[in-house]
């Protein structure tokens, strides 16, 4: 075991981790609907909670990264996290469930954003490993915590979720303890412009290459917006059974996990992360275009694994940009900025595609297309190794 070094502990974690997420967030709405709170209620609480979340993550990031303390401020938020989630237990009326909920909304915001900066740093420090092998771990974790939630609801009352969802967020706090401290006190030292609160950002800003891949993420990661909410619907409407739907969802989970896990690192070392973004890019043009013009079940089939092009490559690109690009004392920070640029893009995104299906039906995919054909141009110019400023 000493061997593999930390990767163990990151697997454990992300493993706890994303199985505590895939048990509660497919039922959280069900919970809170149990509770009593009526749909207009609920859209107040899961849309606040969501606007809390994008404040919440990128100050607790930051903070980490001006103290130079991410495992610490890590497991306060799981701490809070699953203090907040046993609170909604004993919890009544809307007032006192929503105050518990933007609680746990705050904790949460950052966990993933920080853990992803320890990891990514652990992995490129003697003796290493793949990012992308604790990643995939992750969405098989999510998957597995989601199929477990279900099965216990068929026995259980909706509270079950909520003793899961702790239990689990308290395994990962195990490994959050496990894991190893970045230690960036040279060059926190070496730059105090860093250490003030918005001149890390202007910094991270200021390098050519982590600007490019938020862009280019925000357009790749953007186009799935349409496919995220309205393909079932569209696939139903064209006779695919909602049996069918979920194979076709598995597939692209599958997918996901085996670009993580191995075809994703072997692309990343062949081709670097300018190829492995404009392959990403191609395999969105291919796959929407394909969206847009057919729902047979077997062309469907064939593309939905290029999710894992469209997502893991392009994920795996940007955490190798990161890792390589970004100063050690602002990885948390650069993070953050990584999940609320494409964050924001992708829900305007959502509202756009709505609009988009009400008056161009599926054709409206080809407009998602476009999106990665506009992304085509900037991953050709990445470059894998880069702190300069233009």
């Amino acid at each position: 075991m000493s061997r593999l070094g930390p990767l163990p502990a990151f697997l454990g974690l992300y493993a706890a981790m994303y199985a505590a997420f895939g048990a509660a967030s497919p039922f959280w709405p069900q919970y809170f609907a149990a509770r009593g709170l009526r749909p207009e209620e609920l859209g107040v609480l899961f849309g606040l909670g969501t606007a809390i979340r994008l404040i919440a993550g990128p100050l607790a990031s930051r903070i980490a990264d001006i103290f130079g303390a991410l495992r610490l401020v890590l497991a306060i938020c799981i701490v809070i996290a699953v203090a907040a989630a046993l609170g909604l237990l004993g919890a009544q009326g809307f007032r006192l469930l929503l105050m518990v909920h933007l609680a746990q909304a705050v904790a949460l915001a950052p966990i993933p954003t920080l853990a992803d900066a320890l990891a990514v740093r652990a992995s490129v420090r003697p003796p290493g490993f793949e990012y992308g092998w604790v990643r995939g771990a992750a969405s098989a974790a999510f998957v597995a915590g989601t199929l477990a939630a279900g099965q216990a609801l068929g026995y259980l009352d909706l509270s079950a979720i909520v003793w899961m969802h702790a239990a689990l967020l308290a395994g990962a706090l195990l490994g959050t303890v496990l894991v190893p401290e970045s230690d960036t006190r040279a060059e926190r030292a070496a730059d105090p412009v860093g250490q003030s609160v918005m001149g890390g950002v202007r910094e991270l800003l200021g390098l050519a290459t982590f600007r490019r891949v938020i862009v280019i993420a925000a357009l790749i990661y953007g186009s799935h917006a349409m496919h995220d909410t309205f393909s079932v619907i569209r696939w139903t409407a064209a006779g695919v059974s909602t049996a069918a739907s979920s194979v076709l969802w598995s597939e692209a989970v599958a997918a996901e996990v085996a670009v993580f896990v191995l075809v994703g690192p072997i692309l990343l070392r062949r081709i670097g992360v300018a190829g492995a973004a404009a392959l990403a890019a191609a395999a969105g043009i291919l796959r929407w275009v394909v969206e847009a013009e057919t729902a047979d079940i077997w062309m469907l089939a064939t593309v939905q694994p290029l999710h894992g092009f469209t997502f893991a490559l392009m994920h795996l690109a940007c955490m190798r940009v990161i890792a390589d690009s970004v100063p050690a004392h602002l990885t948390a920070t650069a993070q953050a900025l990584y999940a609320i640029g494409p964050g924001l893009v992708t829900a305007s995104l959502v509202w756009i595609s709505g609009w988009l299906y009400e008056a161009y039906g599926p054709r409206g995919f080809l407009v998602m297309a476009a999106m990665c054909v506009l992304s085509l141009p900037l991953a050709i110019r990445l470059r894998d190794r880069s702190r300069t400023s233009v």
